[in-house]
């Protein structure tokens, strides 16, 4: 069987019969004009994207300057961190100096004992002042770093709600 011997059957009229056996249909169903519901479905589909496109784009180039502005900082921040622990080995280290330059002037060992004593208590308190101010330049520079961060995602998260 091949495709020339089979005829097709419909249960359409037959409109107009010309010499030539071709014949019109009628369905008897209202003609629908796809082309434009799909479009106007197709088109408000891309306004959206497009427009949520423009969101993400916006959020993300924000969040960009956010992070630029976090680098920066953190790079200014640990710098001066940096600084301040050069700035506290001089200080040490002309501290230890000067302890051993008194302890080659000691002339007993009443006296060095004395001195070991007296240069122990303010290598602690120095210490602990060091050691303070250490922790407040590492906070700042935590703090600082992550503000600009937390505002921008707390802005983008607000609009995106």
């Amino acid at each position: 069987m091949n495709d020339a011997n089979v005829k097709a059957e419909t249960n359409a009229t037959a409109l107009n019969a010309t010499a030539d056996g071709d014949a019109k249909l009628k369905f008897d169903m209202p003609f629908l004009n796809l082309q434009a519901v799909f479009g106007d479905v197709a088109e408000q589909g891309a306004a959206r994207a497009k427009a949520n496109f423009e969101q993400m784009k916006a959020a993300s180039d924000e969040i960009a300057e956010a992070l630029r502005e976090a680098c920066s900082t953190n790079a200014k921040r640990a710098a001066d961190y940096g600084t301040k622990v050069i700035e506290i080995s001089h200080i040490n280290t002309g501290s230890a100096l000067e302890f051993l330059s008194q302890l080659a002037d000691a002339r007993s060992f009443a006296d060095v004992v004395n001195l070991s004593t007296t240069h122990s208590r303010k290598t602690f308190e120095a210490a602990s002042g060091q050691n303070r101010e250490l922790w407040d330049l590492a906070r700042k520079v935590a703090t600082e770093t992550a503000e600009p961060i937390r505002k921008s995602f707390n802005r983008v998260l607000h609009r995106a709600a």
